[in-house]
């Protein structure tokens, strides 16, 4: 058995000269345009196309069959099982491919909250993916660095592919994770995503035993210190909406919720940016400028100024950037325990309210159903939007079982009496191809008004098909659109429609045969 542990630290020891560790931005820039692996805008920021994949390769994750964790993880189709023999197998082949190329270390940490931080180390072949994490994770100070020892390394290289005869896996792209030997490899694809998200997993398998609650959402802090939780998959509005001018942002997309309050597991953002506008998102719009990498974005090839209506690469374009490059931005990430949640989905169907309010037993039921519409891009293979129940709204990234996350979500909100909310940034007037989207500047008054309490003011009408209170009236959004069967023509097609969603999510839920009926009952009536 090979100590891999040990091998990675040698292959990225100090003394190798093919090994650059922790550079600068600049440095990384200088050097990522010199190996021809992007471009500059005009804006300053690098542009990079990540070629066949545009998106995450969730078929392609694996974690591998070791003593100590078979018995914690969920195993079934988000989390594949892989031998340690064919882990090795694809360890010695990147060490083997390591063994003559210029590689790039990135020494940092993930999580703001130095109690539950964890020290890691990504290793790429690529200078861009290495300016990647490096504005996407904590950055260490040069004391911290000079003491710096990882807890977790991961391997990211494109050039490496699998055998799926010889090796086990689906193609020839894998993403495999080992708790025992803790590293992550990945190859044969560019997505940088693909680094982010594999830390993501790692802490989601390791917190919840120290009682942290590991989430998938963004998170912001108002004037009085009142945090509010953006939940909410890929596209759904946690970026957009938690990049508030009146707000103090925390963070875009991961964070844990321990007995202190909630920390940032990063030290930057990822946020998409197909149609993003300076009018409509400032911040972001901002933040894309020297030191930001931009992903699959058309450039103007007269202007060199990124067109971010341009979806001819794909839908899923990115854009990573520091937090700090958001103004009002908290650092370290951390805040105190959140008063208002919310959940976000972006129904396809049409259906849904654009804004309600849960009961505690709501609250643990949609966060379980995790309902939304996977958008075109993120995932490979999806052209356009797809119903989809992403369990705990994160559920790729998920290795333990959901009942230990829900369960730890119940007695958070139990315990700090945090208001929750669920909230459609989908489609209105019909279902997709016939209705629109929500109009943003609606959704961000429901949104305001859920924060700074207005809303618990108002009068609110159950919905009859899925069980939820749904306010008459929100301060800039029209009465009708608050109730989305007002918004329809045919209004026979709605109540068939909304039908039709109910019983998928009652289907659903039947494999959380541990919940309770109070849980149960609290969802939508098939």
């Amino acid at each position: 058995m090979i100590n891999i542990q040990r091998e990675a630290n040698m292959v990225t020891g100090m003394g190798q000269r093919n090994v650059l560790r922790n550079l600068s931005a600049t440095k990384l820039v200088e050097l990522a345009l010199h190996r021809s692996e992007g471009e500059l805008t005009e804006t300053g920021a690098f542009n990079v196309a990540t070629g066949q994949f545009t998106g995450r390769s969730p078929k392609d994750k694996y974690i591998v069959q070791e003593p100590s964790v078979m018995e914690h993880i969920d195993w079934g189709s988000v989390n594949q099982p892989i031998a340690e023999e064919q882990f090795e197998r694809l360890y010695n082949k990147a060490i083997r491919y390591m063994a003559d190329k210029q590689l790039f270390v990135f020494d940092g940490y993930a999580g703001a909250d130095t109690s539950y931080q964890m020290p890691i180390r990504v290793i790429t072949e690529y200078a861009w993916h290495n300016l990647f994490v490096r504005q996407l994770f904590v950055r260490p100070t040069a004391e911290e660095l000079d003491s710096h020892t990882p807890e977790f390394t991961v391997i990211a290289l494109p050039g490496v592919t699998a055998d799926p005869s010889a090796d086990g896996t689906k193609s020839e792209t894998f993403i495999a994770l080992s708790f025992e030997k803790k590293v992550v490899l990945i190859g044969g694809t560019h997505y940088a995503g693909e680094m982010k998200k594999s830390i993501f997993s790692v802490l989601n398998y390791m917190l919840p035993f120290q009682g942290v609650l590991p989430m998938h959402c963004s998170a912001n802090v108002g004037a009085k210190g009142d945090v509010a939780l953006f939940f909410g998959l890929s596209g759904t509005g946690k970026t957009t909406l938690s990049a508030d001018p009146d707000r103090s942002l925390i963070g875009d997309d991961e964070h844990g919720w321990s007995d202190q309050g909630v920390f940032n597991f990063e030290g930057g953002c990822y946020a998409k940016c197909v149609n993003l506008s300076q009018e409509k998102e400032p911040q972001i719009w901002n933040a894309v400028r020297f030191g930001a990498v931009l992903e699959n974005v058309v450039i103007d090839p007269l202007t060199g100024s990124p067109d971010f209506d341009d979806i001819s690469l794909t839908e899923n374009t990115r854009a990573a950037y520091p937090v700090e490059f958001i103004p009002n931005a908290v650092i370290p990430g951390k805040g105190g325990h959140p008063e208002t949640i919310i959940f976000l989905t972006a129904d396809a169907f049409g259906v849904l309210p654009p804004i309600a309010k849960l009961s505690e037993e709501q609250a643990v039921y949609y966060f379980l159903s995790g309902y939304t519409s996977k958008l075109a891009g993120t995932e490979r293979g999806v052209t356009e939007p797809e119903a989809t129940f992403s369990t705990c709204f994160g559920a790729p990234f998920l290795p333990l079982r959901p009942g230990k996350y829900a369960e730890l979500l119940k007695q958070k909100i139990k315990r700090h009496g945090s208001r929750v909310y669920l909230v459609n940034t989908g489609w209105s007037g019909g279902a997709y191809g016939v209705g629109k989207r929500m109009d943003l500047k609606y959704t961000r008054a429901m949104v305001t008004a859920a924060l700074n309490g207005s809303l618990d003011q108002a009068a609110f009408t159950p919905d009859p098909v899925f069980n939820l209170l749904c306010p008459d009236h929100v301060d800039g959004v029209p009465a009708h659109v608050l109730n989305p069967r007002n918004t329809w023509q045919d209004k026979e097609t709605y109540d068939r429609t909304a039908k039709n969603l109910a019983a998928r999510f009652v289907e659903n839920f039947q494999q959380f045969g541990e919940v309770g009926e109070d849980v149960r009952s609290a969802g939508p009536k098939a």
